[in-house]
C-alpha cells in the first residue's frame, strides 16, 4: 500500500494500554470496556501530545503518558465521522467499538510510540 492511500492517527494511552498493544506485537488494539462504545483516535498528533501530557502523566496511577501513532487505510477510514470535541485542533476519528477488531485489520504496519510524558512525583520532582 503506498502512502497515499494511508492516513496516520494518533491515540495517546497510559503503561497499561500499552502493555496490552505490546501483547498484540503492536499491530491492534485491545477490545473495549463494556462502557466504551467509542474508540477515538485522534488526527492530529498535536493533540494525542496534549492528552497524554496534561491528562495520562498526571492522573493515571504510574503518571506516565504515551503518544502512539499509526497508520490506516485511509479509504477504510472515510466511513467514519470525525468529531470536533473542543477547539479545531481536538478532532477524532469516531469508531463503534464493536468494529475495532475489523479497525486492526486496516493498520498499515506496526503502533508505534512516538512520545512520552511523564508526570510530576508528590517531591515536586519529574
Amino acid at each position: 500500500m503506498n502512502a497515499e492511500a494511508a492516513i496516520t492517527l494518533y491515540r495517546p494511552v497510559g503503561s497499561k494500554e500499552l502493555a496490552k498493544i505490546e501483547a498484540l506485537d503492536f499491530r491492534g488494539f485491545p477490545p473495549r470496556l463494556p462502557e466504551q462504545l467509542i474508540f477515538y483516535p485522534v488526527t492530529n498528533r498535536g493533540y494525542a501530545e496534549q492528552i497524554a501530557r496534561d491528562w495520562n502523566a498526571k492522573y493515571n496511577d504510574e503518571k506516565v503518558g504515551y503518544v502512539t501513532g499509526f497508520d490506516v487505510e485511509a479509504r477504510y477510514c472515510a466511513q467514519f465521522d470525525r468529531k470536533i470535541v473542543g477547539g479545531a485542533q481536538h478532532e477524532e476519528l469516531w469508531v463503534p467499538a464493536e468494529q475495532l477488531a475489523e479497525f486492526n485489520e486496516h493498520i498499515i504496519g506496526v503502533i508505534r510510540v512516538v512520545d512520552e510524558f511523564r508526570g510530576v512525583d508528590e517531591g515536586g520532582k519529574e
